[in-house]
């Protein structure tokens, strides 16, 4: 179940609540009773390690022009 985070209109508290897709947004605050919004927070998302990014698109070619035959014919040492 996803997390969202809400902010308290009435005494600023920011907290989080752990709801089901289909569960309708929350209206008030269950410590005070004062309104709440939905915030906009970031996903926990990061991209760790080796992989897809370091292996064809960090940039920095995995294989030099020089040594096309080795590539197999990578897009790459065709336009290096």
């Amino acid at each position: 179940m996803p997390l969202y985070e809400y902010e308290c209109e009435s005494c600023g508290i920011v907290f989080e609540a752990r709801q089901k897709f289909s569960d309708a947004p929350l209206e008030k605050h269950e410590a005070c009773g004062g309104k709440v919004n939905k915030m906009i927070s970031r996903a926990g998302f990061a991209l760790k390690g080796g992989g897809w990014y370091e292996q064809g698109y960090s940039g920095a070619p995995s294989c030099s022009g020089a040594d096309a035959a080795g590539c197999g014919g990578c897009p790459k040492a065709a336009n290096g």
